[in-house]
């Protein structure tokens, strides 16, 4: 018997309800805003970081709320990053008061490209994993490296058979 896993055989089943405590969470902890002053806006990783950014700008009353487009999977295989759109220029500058929000960091070459880009923004995060934890600055969660997460964006209800089968 094969102890190797497949990774969707290691699963973290996140639902929309946890997803919007833990983005809730992340609001809270990213409140006091940068060092000297509060934040100039908030800029969501595509596509996963869309709905976290989403809940910590209307918690933290953000108003100013950007994107940058990041491709670095192929379904569930990761590729060198590369960002298909920019945010606004004028607003990121070298990123200085702007909040960078995804909802994982797992090897951390979409958020090393990002601080490349913008060495001053504050990367935020509501999952991480231990390859990427140092390119992040703020997480809730870490999970181990082997986790897959299924995001409720990824998931469809559908029926089950019952643990013990039919009758």
């Amino acid at each position: 018997m094969s102890t190797t896993r497949l990774p969707h055989e290691k699963g973290f089943h996140v639902s929309w309800d946890q997803l919007h405590r833990d983005a809730r969470a992340l609001a809270w902890r990213l409140d006091d805003g940068p060092a000297d002053g509060a934040w100039r806006g908030v800029v969501a990783i595509t596509r996963g970081g869309m709905a976290p950014a989403m809940i910590v700008a209307r918690e933290l009353d953000i108003r100013t709320v950007d994107t940058i487009s990041v491709k670095s999977y192929n379904h569930q295989t990761q590729a060198a990053a590369q960002v298909l759109k920019s945010p606004d220029a004028d607003l990121m500058g070298d990123g200085h008061g702007i909040l960078i929000v995804d909802d994982l960091v797992d090897s951390g070459k979409t958020l090393e490209l990002v601080r490349e880009l913008y060495p001053r923004a504050h990367c935020a995060t509501i999952y991480a994993k231990p390859k990427g934890r140092g390119m992040v600055d703020t997480f809730i969660t870490e999970v181990s490296q082997d986790t897959w997460i299924f995001f409720p964006w990824d998931m469809a209800l559908q029926y089950v058979e019952p643990y013990r089968g039919r009758d």
